[in-house]
């Protein structure tokens, strides 16, 4: 190990959450490496602002960026029958002043490349097109390692039971391995990783800890279109969610450069139904399920390729074990209906960025004090959450809870914006009197690991009898 290689701070991944997290830790003077997989600008999908993005952009300095940019300014969203019939705006400024009321519709590849570039203006160091392969954990020979090496001191080797196995995710984690651009296998370490890795969620697979959430499995296809109708003067940049039967919708979300984001979600049964399999007849059939979408998209022209992504909902089972702290989707990754994402990855990073200072500053690493940052992000993500599994349930609409509880219009407009971090019992209460209201899901505080012997000692293969949750 040298001083090139050594690091305060390990962030897999470039993206807003890495970014942001970097940005805050360089910021503070300490010594961060960020490893991102591709070469920037690079093209990601989910390109909707909420309104309280406002907070974490404003903690980063990006504020005065995004207001001279180019980026499309977003003051609502709006809701549509599959008949055409568009409900009332949601307009942010019935609720906020104007710093948080007005966001923007950002270009995915130019918006992260900005805020990875601000983390590098911090101090970040950054190094792209690394492919990162491997956590090192202290006591723990590397993965390709292990096949060969005669008398391993480590709790796992390839031959080793499933319960060591689980219990070396809990081994501190102490840096990364990784693959650079020509093939060379290089090592970094750091008393604190960040995964950063988005729906690829890096250590929380490799854990065992991603599971995948009890309704919310959905497919979407996606693509863009030129010179398609938008609204005019403050509309203009609306985010639009455009019903189709068996609740499936259509994201329609105005950019710059006359460019418009357009994509259905809805059950991939429903979307592949009588054996349709190309994405651009799957998108076309859909349009027609729509009246709204259809006179919006007939006046422009789809440019570039169709995608398509399994918008499956997961979480992980811990947000930290020593060491290893989640970040961003690789947390959590929730439905998009109400464009969560993007505010749930910088929130996260900063928030991440603000706890591993401290844990720096006190030379204390341990898994337990991130209790706190696993149980903020969990309560926003649960508020979300309950908000999506209502939006699919044929019984509710925003409609009918404000027309019985007008009291409830500024919950709604708070949720929706991402002030997720209340009490909303109240809601839920009332929502409940329309649909289901799904309970928290019992995740994402750290992980404190047994050893191995005291684990077996209990005589269980299951996690928690290797496990404490610290609460």
């Amino acid at each position: 190990m040298t001083s090139e290689n050594k690091f305060d701070t390990i962030i897999i991944g470039g993206g807003p959450a890495g970014s942001s997290a970097a940005a805050i830790l360089a910021e503070k003077g300490h010594r961060v490496l960020v490893l991102e997989r591709e070469k920037f600008p690079r093209y990601h999908v989910g390109e909707s602002l909420l309104p309280f993005t406002f907070f974490p952009l404003k903690r980063l300095g990006l504020v005065e960026k995004m207001r001279q940019s180019h980026f499309t300014k977003k003051h609502s969203v709006q809701f549509v029958s599959p008949s055409g019939n568009a409900s009332q705006p949601f307009y942010f400024d019935s609720r906020y002043d104007k710093d948080v009321s007005q966001t923007w519709q950002v270009l995915r590849s130019e918006f992260d490349e900005m805020v990875l570039n601000h983390a590098r203006e911090r101090g970040a160091v950054v190094r792209e097109e690394m492919v990162v392969t491997e956590l090192l954990r202290e006591n723990v020979l590397p993965r390709s390692s292990r096949q060969n090496h005669g008398t391993p001191n480590t709790p796992v080797s390839s031959d080793a039971s499933a319960l060591s196995a689980e219990c070396n995710s809990a081994a501190p984690c102490v840096g990364v391995r990784a693959e650079n651009k020509a093939g060379e296998i290089e090592e970094f370490f750091a008393p604190m990783t960040l995964d950063c890795t988005g729906k690829e969620s890096f250590a929380a697979v490799r854990n065992g800890w991603r599971v995948a959430d009890p309704f919310l499995k959905k497919v979407a296809v996606w693509t863009y279109y030129k010179g398609a109708k938008r609204d005019t003067g403050k509309d203009e940049g609306a985010t639009t969610v455009a019903f189709i039967p068996d609740k499936g919708w259509f994201w329609y979300i105005p950019q710059h450069n006359d460019r418009v984001s357009v994509g259905v979600v809805a059950e991939g049964k429903y979307l592949t139904r009588d054996g349709v399999k190309d994405l651009a007849q799957i998108f076309a059939r859909e349009v027609e399920q729509n009246l709204w979408i259809k006179k919006y998209l007939a006046e422009g022209k789809q440019v570039g390729k169709y995608f398509v992504t399994n918008e499956f909902s997961f979480h992980s089972k811990f947000c930290a074990s020593e060491g290893l702290l989640l970040v961003g989707d690789a947390f959590a990754f929730l439905d998009p209906v109400f464009s969560s994402g993007l505010m749930l990855a910088m929130k996260s990073g900063v928030m991440a960025g603000d706890a591993v200072s401290d844990a720096i500053h006190d030379n204390d690493f341990s898994p337990e004090r991130f209790a706190e940052y696993g149980r903020s992000l969990r309560e926003g993500i649960e508020n979300m959450r309950k908000l999506v599994y209502a939006f699919y349930d044929p019984n509710f609409s925003f409609k009918k809870v404000i027309d019985k509880h007008p009291e409830l219009a500024n919950d709604i407009t708070d949720c929706l914006s991402g002030d997720v971090n209340k009490d909303f019992s109240a809601l839920w209460r009332a929502v409940g009197e329309f649909c289901d209201v799904p309970e928290d899901l019992p995740y994402g505080q750290p992980l404190e690991a047994k050893t191995p012997e005291s684990a077996a000692a209990q005589g269980s293969p299951e996690v928690s009898s290797k496990v404490i949750l610290t609460r």
